[in-house]
């Protein structure tokens, strides 16, 4: 097995930085951005080079740390209001990906309830909640990939698993969501073999997940999007596994567009449809998918994403980032804590907890 390169690290106290993978690059390039400042963490989510729900969560919580630095010779309530600034910032970085705004939350609480204390002490309070956050990260992708091996324990060795966009270990601050149920089946046995979608425009399966897989020697088959369903109705797919950005109360999830095409190929298969996520994606201020802010990305990722031009100049082009799949469609949803079956606000709500 390739020895892993972490997709993001803190190094260093208070004062340190935090160093990404370059996730632009892959499989090409395996390349650092060393990150002194908010502004460069503002950039590498924007622009991908950082991406997933959990890893961008993550990101930011440290980029609240480096936005911190520069109010650490001032006075406690002067660093507050710095913290305050650089939340509301970054949640303007990417807007469907809930862990986010949750991270976010996590360090402006650090920063509100900081009292008889110095800039530097509420720093370094910021930098342990940060790596919280991440710790915790790390903990919940194994807890979901024991979940979803468990789930699908009767599934038979070599059995066929389609997956969509990238939810490994580059997505998050561990061994990744839906990936981290793949993973977990291979440690068991079961030999489980991977249809990845190569998820357009910017193929986060071709470029990313086939890269995770490889290295850990996990047998994948790369597809064009367009595949899926000659695939399926060639019984080459047992379970579909996908991540998520986004779950409303009611299990309606948004995650990479072009998930919920699969979702429902896989209804019209006979074929399981699961989401791989922790309960911080649950929103539960919202009732449905209909109030996701779904962002919309440049035309030229469609028209000109690697170098190439592959349409005509001056074409209009509609670029969401994500699409929503619809509870109904969702065989079940694997958590941390657990599986939540034929997803309901009910079973959600006595998961994760009513929100207050």
């Amino acid at each position: 097995m390739t020895q892993q390169i972490p997709t993001l690290q803190w190094q260093g106290d208070i004062e340190g930085v935090l160093v990404l993978l370059d996730q632009k690059l892959l499989p090409a390039k395996t390349e650092l951005i060393v990150c002194n400042d908010v502004d460069q963490v503002w950039i590498a989510i924007q622009e991908l080079s950082v991406r997933g729900a959990p890893a961008i969560g993550i990101a930011a919580a440290y980029a609240v740390c480096l936005g911190a630095q520069v109010a650490l010779d001032t006075e406690l309530q002067p660093m507050q209001q710095r913290v305050g600034q650089v939340c509301d910032y970054l949640a303007e970085s990417r807007p469907t990906a809930v862990n986010l705004t949750w991270a976010l939350a996590r360090m402006r609480q650090v920063a509100d309830q900081a009292t008889d204390c110095g800039p530097r002490e509420l720093a370094q309070a910021l930098l342990s909640e940060a790596q919280a956050i991440h710790a915790e990260d790390a903990e919940m992708c194994k807890s979901i990939g024991r979940h979803g091996a468990d789930l699908l324990a009767e599934f038979p060795v070599g059995a066929g698993v389609l997956t969509h966009c990238n939810a490994g270990a580059l997505a998050t601050g561990g061994q990744g969501t839906a990936l981290s149920v793949i993973f977990e089946l291979a440690e068991r046995g079961k030999q489980p073999r991977v249809w990845v979608d190569e998820t357009r425009p910017l193929l986060q399966g071709a470029r990313l997940t086939t890269w995770e897989l490889m290295q850990r020697e996990i047998e994948c088959t790369l597809i064009c999007d367009s595949a899926a369903a000659h695939v399926m109705a060639a019984g080459q797919i047992q379970a579909v596994i996908t991540g998520a950005d986004r779950i409303a109360v009611n299990g309606d999830a948004a995650n990479k567009i072009g998930t919920y095409g699969v979702a429902l190929l896989a209804r019209s298969h006979g074929i399981p449809f699961y989401i791989a996520a922790p309960t911080s994606t649950f929103d539960m201020a919202i009732a449905t998918g209909n109030e996701i802010p779904i962002e919309q990305r440049s035309g030229q990722e469609v028209v000109q994403g690697f170098g190439s031009t592959t349409a005509p100049a001056g074409v209009a082009v509609y670029n969401p980032a994500f699409d929503v799949t619809p509870a109904e469609l969702i065989t079940g949803i694997i958590t941390e804590r657990g599986i939540v079956a034929t997803p309901t606000r009910d079973r959600i709500e006595a998961l994760v907890g009513r929100n207050e």
